[in-house]
């Protein structure tokens, strides 16, 4: 979908630092930020507290007000804006959400490792940064690849698919097989064997 008249102008108004465009845009693309915000949490299996919720939010707008605009400047209309901040929102979430569990702020649930109630244990999620690490240093090739781009950069299937050729549907089995042979050798290793 093309950019529609009213993000256009309403981008425009924006990068002219016109009268409320700052305000308006918000207003238009608050509720956008707060579903990509608990959408990304429930796929990841992490509870937020409103405080982190409110963090997150503060924090995709942030960025985007960020440089004169960059963000904003850097659209090139090839998509809606919707769409656009959606991508934005999504990449500086999973950005701030892995950094927050490496410093151990993001709720309490995120700590102890629990998936969210509402959801279930996610099948592609590790426990934190350093099980994926030791995880890489197992791996080489397609499997570490598919690995750091999940887990490290954030990158949905769609995205591994297209970068790596991996069919989109065999990215979750491969991080299943994956975890599957982490669990059985931190299992032997801790039993000694």
């Amino acid at each position: 979908m093309a950019l529609s008249e009213i993000d256009r102008n309403l981008l425009d108004r924006c990068l002219k630092r016109k009268h409320r465009g700052w305000e308006d845009f918000v207003d238009r693309f608050l509720g956008l930020v707060l579903h990509v915000i608990k959408h990304t949490a429930q796929a990841r299996g992490i509870r937020l507290t409103p405080q982190d919720r409110d963090d997150l939010c503060a924090e995709v707008f942030l960025q985007i007000v960020q440089d004169d605009f960059a963000i904003l400047r850097r659209f090139r209309g090839q998509s809606s804006l919707a769409t656009y901040l959606t991508v934005v929102a999504r990449r500086i979430v999973v950005r701030r959400m892995l950094a927050m569990q490496a410093q151990s702020t993001l709720g309490q649930n995120l700590a102890a490792h629990e998936p969210a109630a509402s959801t279930p244990a996610p099948e592609t999620q590790l426990a934190n940064r350093e099980e994926v690490q030791r995880l890489l240093a197992q791996l080489d090739g397609a499997e570490a690849q598919i690995v750091r781009m999940f887990h490290l950069e954030g990158r949905s299937y769609q995205e591994i698919s297209q970068t790596t050729g991996v069919p989109e549907n065999s990215i979750g089995p491969i991080l299943s097989r994956v975890r599957a042979r982490l669990r059985s050798t931190n299992s032997t290793s801790a039993s000694g064997g």
